[in-house]
């Protein structure tokens, strides 16, 4: 069961919220924790035992690292993170291996091994990393351990982030597990955030879609078929992920909690370093904290710093998928970042204009999309040697058919949304708290509803689209 479906819109949404405020605040985590186990089971029950056991195993290491002293909380820590990673190895790297070993394999001229291919439960690499944010945290001393339970496991499964992000501490979200408020206001800026999600995930993000796959599935695209199919999906996975994440703070402001931002304008972005500073900003955060510092950050000298940059973004990549396209994205964004840094600590950077950044950057991006997106290694050079005009370039007879005209209205409107916003001051869709006040938020909210009735009517007419992200 996804946002963007009926069954979520008429049936678990309303039902889940009228009880949710029908119960006492003492009632309403055990009501939070049995409705997003119900959500995560409606797509596959069996797996909801791996959900509830990283809870528990996160939630009693803790513990027993808390009560620890010298060496012992290290052990402790390095068990519980290793067995969480196990679980993360397992089920999502593990086709990925044999698969790998068995080219290679083919290549020497022996048999593959057979294996029966693995499952890669929803939402696992979200809430084991929030598991391990937890127990680091523990051993830092950053925050004493939660001795409820319920409270903790609610955090973990709180099905607003579980499947797909924000990926959050879980020291943001602890007070207010104790503490929170629930007011007309808020609520209203709950709804009216879930509505622009929505609407820009079915009405920009799936209209785009058949564009991208279409573009993307060309065996020799052309230059026009290959930029074209670029852009699209730099604006496609844009306006997906951006609008779960609004779809997602939406929801939780609905029941009282306050979530961080996720995006904030990255297509704006001047650099390489700035951008990863506006996209998925909770990950960016989790991938500094838990895995650069990790490494050793900056403190090991500067070419430490250079390789730990590169090597937490390769790593970075790899947690997106299980394909040498992720490996090779997250090692593209590594090497800019490397370079950045580079260059600004031996004073080579320069405060180019931003006609001139904002473009180059966005070109870099561009281009590692098109190796993110692509279904292999392959694929992406065969996107590439398109957008170098090697195989022609006017449009493909092969593509052109079946590019619509909406579609190509819809990229320009999502393109105008890109840079219009950050022009206003406000985020796309940020303008539930200013629902009473005069100006553009209001025209801004008037409008939304009329833009909502028409992507629930879009989302009943069209098959069954995933949000981009629920694939990591």
């Amino acid at each position: 069961m996804v946002f963007s479906s009926n069954v979520f819109l008429f049936l678990f949404l309303p039902v889940f919220l009228i009880v949710y405020y029908l119960l006492p605040f003492k009632g309403r985590s055990a009501w939070i924790l049995v409705g997003s186990y119900a959500l995560y089971s409606w797509w596959r029950l069996d797996f909801l035992w791996l959900l509830a056991g990283v809870t528990l195993a996160a939630y009693f290491f803790a513990l027993a690292i808390d009560r620890s002293s010298g060496p012992r909380r290290f052990q402790l820590l390095t068990v519980a993170v290793t067995l969480n990673l196990c679980a993360l190895g397992y089920f999502k790297y593990a086709n990925f291996g044999i698969s790998s070993f068995n080219a290679a394999m083919t290549g020497l001229g022996f048999a593959p091994f057979t294996w029966a291919p693995i499952l890669l439960p929803i939402g696992l690499s979200f809430f084991i990393f929030h598991a391990i944010s937890y127990l680091v945290d523990i051993y830092r001393k950053e925050e004493p351990p939660t001795r409820n339970l319920l409270d903790f496991a609610a955090f973990i499964a709180l099905f607003p982030h579980l499947i797909a992000g924000p990926v959050l501490k879980y020291n943001l979200l602890a007070d207010q597990f104790l503490s929170r408020t629930h007011t007309l206001e808020k609520f209203s800026y709950g709804a009216t955030r879930f509505m622009t999600g929505f609407a820009k995930k079915v009405l920009i993000a799936d209209t785009i879609a058949p564009l991208v796959t279409a573009t993307f599935g060309q065996t020799s695209p052309s230059f026009f078929d290959s930029w074209l199919g670029a852009l699209a999906y730099t604006l496609q996975l844009y306006f997906d992920f951006s609008g779960y994440s609004d779809m997602a703070i939406g929801l939780a402001a609905m029941m009282g909690f306050k979530f961080p931002e996720n995006f904030n304008h990255p297509y704006i972005s001047r650099s390489i370093t700035e951008f990863w500073r506006r996209w998925h900003m909770s990950l960016s955060s989790w991938l500094r904290e838990y895995l650069y510092i990790g490494l050793g950050g900056n403190r090991k000298g500067r070419t430490r710093t250079y390789v730990n940059l590169a090597l937490t973004m390769v790593l970075g990549g790899l947690w997106h998928g299980a394909n040498w396209t992720f490996i090779l994205w997250g090692t593209w964004h590594g090497g800019i970042l490397a370079i950045e840094r580079r260059m600004k600590e031996a004073k080579l950077w320069q405060p180019f204009p931003t006609w001139l950044t904002i473009p180059g950057t966005l070109l870099l991006v561009i281009l590692g999309w098109v190796m993110f997106r692509a279904d292999n290694v392959p694929a992406a050079f065969r996107m590439y040697k398109g957008m170098l005009g090697l195989n022609g370039v006017p449009l493909s007879d092969t593509l052109a058919w079946q590019v619509r005209p909406s579609e190509l209205i819809t990229m320009l409107i999502a393109a105008v949304l890109v840079y219009v916003a950050p022009v206003w001051g406000q985020r796309v869709g940020d303008v539930g708290s200013k629902l009473l006040r005069p100006g553009p938020a209001v025209v801004a909210t008037v409008a939304l509803l009329p833009l909502f009735v028409l992507a629930i009517m879009k989302l009943s007419a069209q098959s069954y689209t995933p949000f981009l992200y629920f694939q990591f």
